[in-house]
């Protein structure tokens, strides 16, 4: 049974979803080549729109936080007019959709823009070469000053507001999976000496700066956190992270985000350093509204739910294969396999 996936549920006084599932944000490098929305990226969404609650694929914040081919952007007047196409259709179509926000850190490339910096917290560069473009090597990047670490956070902020200003009903920062916000959260990645550096409390607290002033720009009700404790993409493990987990999930639970998202992708794998399961660590430690992701089925997250791992489930590669995901799952019908050839089509 999977009943409860389809109960509205309240993000806080503000946002109210219709049901439970969550388009979770995927990756796709179809915006145009000024980082511009498209047409058919307005169509793709507005036929999810029967999700609860979208969350669009990841959105660069500025010119330098690219790291992938033709993923959109939300800092010039021209990408904030393309998502305002997508977030109307969206809207048009009775759903509700948050931006990803993010910036890839030492993941970004100079290819992608002007200049030949690529910063980070730390000069620790990440091996291997960018995905679709493989004769482009990482580089090491160059450690931000504390002045670029402010900037920075302004300029999560200011996105944040662009969002606001294309229509989004809220942003996701990104801090998950490798990129900025998770750089600084891990030893292997911050080996920085400053206040930003070797202790849980200066580690989290560009993450936490960035929560913070987003929350102050447009509110924290609008403002959801992505993480990801237990995976190391483009990452090496330390079991010394979590303590740094501890201390930003307790600075997280008192503040009144809208939601928390967190990778879990095998809720069976248990972590000697967490304790247990990703699940059963963030519940034990962060009180508030919860969104799950990573390999769930609506049958195995609805069960998840009721067994109070999380509160959302957001579903990811079977959205790209069924447009009608939300519909063909309360119906009891049969979903489309996902398979790799969609990756290179919006349907």
């Amino acid at each position: 049974m999977t009943d409860n996936l389809f109960q509205p549920f309240a993000l806080n006084s503000t946002i109210e979803l219709k049901n439970r599932i969550l388009m979770a944000p995927l990756t796709r490098c179809m915006a145009d080549d000024n980082l511009v929305p498209t047409q058919a990226m307005a169509d793709y969404y507005a036929r999810r729109a029967g999700a609860g609650l979208i969350i669009t694929e990841a959105t660069q914040i500025r010119a330098d936080g690219q790291g992938y081919p033709n993923t959109p952007g939300l800092f010039t007047p021209e990408q904030i007019n393309g998502w305002r196409v997508v977030t109307d259709a969206v809207h048009k179509n009775g759903g509700k959709i948050f931006a990803q926000i993010w910036h890839t850190g030492r993941v970004s490339h100079p290819y992608f823009y002007e200049g030949d910096e690529v910063l980070a917290p730390s000069a620790v560069k990440v091996e291997g070469t960018v995905p679709r473009m493989r004769d482009l090597e990482y580089q090491t990047p160059t450690p931000m000053t504390q002045a670029q670490i402010q900037q920075m956070v302004e300029d999560f902020a200011q996105a944040a507001s662009n969002a606001i200003d294309a229509g989004f009903d809220g942003v996701e920062i990104h801090g998950a999976n490798g990129y900025l916000v998770d750089q600084f959260l891990h030893y292997s990645s911050n080996t920085r000496e400053d206040e930003f550096g070797q202790t849980p409390e200066n580690m989290a607290r560009f993450p936490l700066q960035v929560v913070d002033a987003i929350s102050d720009r447009i509110g924290a009700d609008r403002t959801a956190l992505r993480v990801s404790p237990g995976a190391y993409f483009n990452m090496e493990a330390d079991s010394r992270d979590k303590a740094v987990f501890d201390y930003l999930l307790d600075q997280l639970s008192e503040r009144q985000l809208a939601y928390l998202h967190v990778g879990i992708f095998d809720d069976a794998m248990e972590f000697d350093y967490l304790g247990g399961t990703v699940s059963g660590y963030i519940r034990q430690n962060y009180p508030h509204t919860l969104v799950g992701v990573g390999g769930f089925s609506a049958e195995t997250g609805s069960q998840a739910i009721a067994d109070n791992k999380f509160d959302l489930l957001a579903i990811g590669r079977p959205f790209i294969a069924n447009p009608d995901y939300v519909e063909r799952v309360q119906a009891g019908e049969a979903v489309v396999e996902y398979s790799e050839e969609m990756l290179t089509k919006l349907v």
